[in-house]
C-alpha cells in the first residue's frame, strides 16, 4: 500500500505492507503545486519504484492552503465555540466566526473570509431555532459559493436544508454539534465536512488537471493525522499528546479519556472535545518564527538574543537549513518555546469558568515536524523535556509521559490506513510508541 501526504512544502509517501503493517520504504518530493501536484506524487513513487509498485494508494493533503472553514452559530461560547472546536478537529483551519444573527456586515466578513466550507451550527436539540433559520436564508441568499455542513438544532434540521436547497446551494445535513448543554457530538460534523472536502473542495482549488488527483484524496491530512493519533493512543492504552512543530504554525494533537469527575460531570457549557487539535498560526519555525518570539515573550519564555536574531534570519529566508552547533542551539530554543506556547493553549480553557484540559495523565507526548524529525538526538530530548517539565501552563504536567519523535512521518499513514487496514495500522502505530 502506497500512502501519500500532498503537504503545503514537501509531499512525503510511505509503503506499507498491509498484511504485517511492516514499513518499508519512504521517500518525500517538494510539493508542485506551481504545476500540477501529480508531478510530485509522481515523482516519490518514481522514487519508491525499486520497493515495488502498489496498485492501491491512499492520499489525504493539505495544499492549496488547506481546508479553510467558516463556522456561523447562534451564541458566541457556545455553539459558535462548539464548531470552532469541531471545525478544528476535522482537519480545518479556521478562518472566520460569526455568531447571533447575521446582518449585511456579517455576510460581507464571511465573504472576504474565502472559506472552502460554511459550518451552520446553532441552537440545541428542541432549543432556539430562530438565528439558525435567519442564518440559513442569509447564507441561502449571500453570493456565497462554499458548502454548507448543517450541524445545528436537529427538530428545524429539514426546515434549514429546505432554505438551502431553495436556492441551488450544497450543503450536508448532520447531526447537532451541541445536542444538549455541556455536551459536544463531533462525529457526526466531522464526517460530513470531510465528505464536502472529498466532493468540492479538493477538486475546486485547481490543483491538478485531469489526472486524478481529487479522486485518490481520502481526507485532509490534519483529520488523517488525528485519526493517527487515536490509533495510537488505543496502542499504548492511554492518553497521548503529539506536538507537530511545522515552518507557518504549531498544531497540538491530544486523545485523552476522562476519568473520575471530568467522566461523569458537565462542568463546562460547551464539553471538552476529548479527541482535540488546536493550530497555533502564529507560531511556526520560518515564516512565522518572529511570532515565536513575541509569544514567548508574552508567556515569559526567555529567549537568548542569538536566538531572536536568528528567528529574523529565517523568517526572511524560509529555506534556510540550520547547519552549525550555534544555529542548532537556536533552532531548539525556538522549537522550545513553539511547543511549550502550543501546549500551554492547548490544555488552558476557552472560557474562565472552565477547566483546564488534564493532560497529568498523558503516557506518551510524540513531538513531529522537520525540526525535530532532523535536528540531532539532544535538540529532540530538550525540546520534549521542557514539555513534561512546564510548569507554566496552569496544570498538572505529564511528568511521567514517555518521549519520542515521529521521525518517519507515520501518523498519516495510520489515520489513512485505519479504516480498511486496523490491523496494519496498529502495527504501524507501534513503532511510534516507545517501550518503557
Amino acid at each position: 500500500m502506497l500512502c501519500v501526504d500532498v503537504g503545503s512544502t514537501f509531499t512525503k509517501a510511505a509503503v506499507i505492507d498491509t498484511d504485517s503493517g511492516a514499513l518499508l520504504a519512504t521517500a518525500a518530493h517538494p510539493t508542485t503545486v506551481d504545476t500540477d501536484v501529480m508531478d510530485g506524487v509522481d515523482a516519490v513513487c518514481r522514487a519508491l519504484a525499486p520497493h515495488g509498485r502498489p496498485e492501491e494508494r491512499l492520499v489525504c493533503s493539505s495544499a492549496g492552503g488547506g481546508l479553510r472553514i467558516a463556522v456561523v452559530g447562534y451564541e458566541e461560547e457556545v455553539t459558535a465555540e462548539a464548531g470552532r472546536r469541531v471545525a478544528l478537529s476535522a482537519g480545518g483551519k479556521v478562518v472566520h466566526v460569526a455568531h447571533g444573527e447575521l446582518t449585511g456586515a456579517g455576510v460581507a466578513g464571511l465573504r472576504q473570509a474565502r472559506a472552502d466550507i460554511v459550518l451552520l451550527v446553532g441552537g440545541t436539540d428542541g432549543g432556539n431555532a430562530d438565528v439558525l433559520l435567519h442564518n440559513a436564508r442569509r447564507i441561502a441568499a449571500a453570493r456565497l459559493t462554499a458548502p454548507v455542513v448543517l450541524a445545528g438544532n436537529a427538530e428545524v434540521a429539514d426546515d434549514v436544508a429546505a432554505v438551502l436547497q431553495g436556492t441551488g446551494r450544497r450543503f450536508w445535513v448532520t447531526g447537532n454539534v451541541v445536542p444538549r448543554i455541556g455536551e459536544i457530538a463531533p462525529e457526526g460534523a466531522r464526517a460530513a465536512i470531510r465528505a464536502a472536502f472529498l466532493a468540492h473542495v479538493i477538486g475546486g482549488k485547481g490543483l491538478s488537471r485531469g489526472r486524478g488527483f481529487a479522486e485518490l484524496v481520502q481526507a485532509p491530512t490534519p483529520d488523517a493525522v488525528l485519526g493517527g493519533v487515536e490509533v495510537l493512543a488505543d496502542v499504548v492504552g492511554g492518553d497521548v499528546l503529539v506536538i507537530d512543530i511545522g515552518g507557518a504554525t504549531t498544531d497540538v494533537y491530544s486523545v485523552i479519556t476522562p476519568q473520575g469527575e471530568d467522566a461523569t460531570i458537565h462542568r463546562d457549557v460547551v464539553a471538552p472535545l476529548w479527541h482535540a487539535r488546536t493550530v497555533e498560526a502564529d507560531l511556526g519555525m520560518r515564516w512565522n518564527a518572529e511570532g515565536v518570539v513575541e509569544a514567548a515573550a508574552r508567556e515569559r519564555i526567555p529567549l537568548s538574543v542569538s536566538a531572536r536574531g536568528y528567528a529574523a534570519r529565517v523568517a526572511a529566508d524560509t529555506g534556510h537549513l540550520a547547519s552549525s552547533d550555534a544555529e542548532w542551539a537556536a533552532e531548539q530554543e525556538l522549537a522550545s518555546a513553539a511547543a511549550l506556547v502550543a501546549v500551554r493553549r492547548h490544555g488552558r480553557p476557552s472560557h474562565p469558568a472552565e477547566r483546564p484540559r488534564p493532560l497529568s495523565e498523558v503516557r506518551l507526548v510524540l513531538g513531529s515536524g522537520g525540526v525535530l524529525r532532523h535536528s540531532p538526538e539532544a535538540v529532540r530530548g530538550t525540546v520534549l523535556a521542557a514539555i513534561t517539565s512546564d510548569h507554566g501552563g496552569g496544570w498538572r504536567v505529564p511528568d511521567r509521559a514517555r518521549t519520542g519523535v515521529d521521525t518517519a512521518y507515520l501518523l498519516f499513514a495510520v489515520g489513512l490506513l485505519a479504516p480498511q487496514y486496523p490491523q496494519a495500522a496498529r502495527a504501524l502505530a507501534r513503532r511510534l510508541a516507545p517501550t518503557p
